[in-house]
């Protein structure tokens, strides 16, 4: 009897053991499909979504090298997926630093022949911004697909107004393709103001506006932002399982001289530098996650390089003089517009009336940001200026949000 006790118990013991490990590889099976689902999905991924709306159809295509459709290790650029799918593209075309993703900032692109597809590319940084007519002639549907940074003078948002106005103007349905803003977790800077308005800045949002490329094209149709008021036929297909808080590494470099995560998310804070006598980086390997000048003091910085022409920047700001200044590629993830290195450079360079240039206030979007850092306003008092701007652009904002 006490035999039969201890084995009874042994079993019941087991049996419990066993049904406990079932249940944790149960949870954790569920955690690891909970993982799998929560994955963001791009819009350019869910072929099942906007297959049927191109079918048929001669199609024109925005995009450049970000323009894939992820497959495990493999990507598939959008443009070869459509073609294997029997989807006929017609043309394409390309923006600031062309289709390929190999011209440098503010280079001019000639339009050309994709050697791949044989595809005629055209130029929407060449002699042209806004694509003409002409050059939609026969176009039934036009996609865009971008991947985007979500800083307003990053030029592809203008490229988007452009695209949309001459859709609108020809009666051309537009696909936007979205994808995730990895700058999408905050909201600041000065409100574009019109009298600086440029391909730069073209629409009344701050410089870091917290959208995704859809969701930004949304805001351009719904606020009437194109000639005349008139609105684009415009269909977003969303991400899946994307928050404007998801973190988000971007897999392929969006232009030349933003290589890293870290890069991006300077990005808004050091391209006022693009506007000054300071080098960003480019030039080095190190874009946009260090400064410096070969005009300000030896004793105020402990960082220095020396920019040479390289992928991306062929005739780099100071080439080949020593600059001074600041790496912070160790710096934390910033969730706000970091003003300090900026007026730190300006406080301690030679010839301060040398320091801004005409580029300056269109990437602000105001001329007041130059006038109040040479008034010696701290970072928190500029700040408080731009309070009223950036709450009122949230209410509008609000209304076009998909995430």
């Amino acid at each position: 009897m006490k035999n039969f006790i201890i084995v009874l118990f042994s079993f019941t013991f087991i049996c419990c053991s066993s049904k406990k490990n079932k249940e944790s590889q149960v949870a954790k099976s569920n955690l690891l499909d909970s993982k799998i689902e929560t994955k963001i999905v791009v819009a350019a991924n869910q072929t099942e979504k906007y297959l049927s709306l191109l079918q048929g159809k001669s199609v024109g295509i925005v995009a450049n090298q970000t323009s894939v459709i992820f497959k495990g290790e493999k990507n598939v650029h959008l443009v070869d997926s459509l073609i294997s799918l029997d989807i006929k593209v017609v043309k394409v075309f390309a923006p600031e630093h062309g289709f390929r993703g190999k011209a440098d900032a503010g280079e001019h692109v000639a339009d050309g022949i994709d050697a791949k597809t044989g595809l005629p590319i055209i130029s929407l940084y060449g002699s042209n911004r806004k694509p003409s007519k002409n050059q939609l002639k026969g176009i039934e549907v036009m996609v865009f697909d971008i991947q985007d940074v979500g800083v307003r003078f990053y030029t592809y948002i203008s490229t988007l107004h452009y695209v949309m106005e001459v859709c609108a103007e020809l009666n051309i349905p537009l696909i936007v393709l979205d994808r995730p803003n990895p700058n999408g977790h905050y909201i600041d800077g000065p409100m574009l103001e019109q009298e600086v308005k440029s391909f730069v800045g073209m629409h009344p949002v701050p410089t870091v506006y917290g959208m995704t490329i859809g969701e930004y094209g949304k805001m351009i149709n719904g606020e009437k932002w194109l000639e005349n008021g008139i609105q684009c036929d415009l269909t977003v297909i969303p991400l899946k399982n994307y928050t404007h808080n998801s973190e988000y590494d971007l897999p392929i470099k969006p232009s030349p001289n933003l290589p890293n995560s870290k890069s991006i998310n300077l990005y808004p804070s050091l391209c006022f530098f693009e506007g000054t006598n300071v080098s960003a980086g480019r030039g080095t390997e190190m874009q946009f996650q260090i400064f410096g000048s070969p005009f300000v003091s030896n004793n105020s910085f402990d960082f220095s390089f020396t920019p040479q022409p390289n992928f991306g920047a062929k005739h780099p700001k100071h080439e080949g003089k020593v600059c001074l200044g600041r790496d912070l590629r160790s710096t934390e993830k910033l969730s706000s517009l970091n003003l300090s290195w900026l007026i730190e450079s300006y406080n301690n360079t030679e010839n301060k009336e040398k320091f801004f240039n005409k580029f300056f206030p269109k990437l602000a979007g105001t001329k007041k940001l130059q006038t109040q850092i040479e008034q010696g306003l701290s970072s928190k008092e500029i700040k408080a200026t731009w309070q009223k701007g950036i709450n009122g652009f949230k209410i509008v904002r609000e209304k076009y949000t998909i995430y």
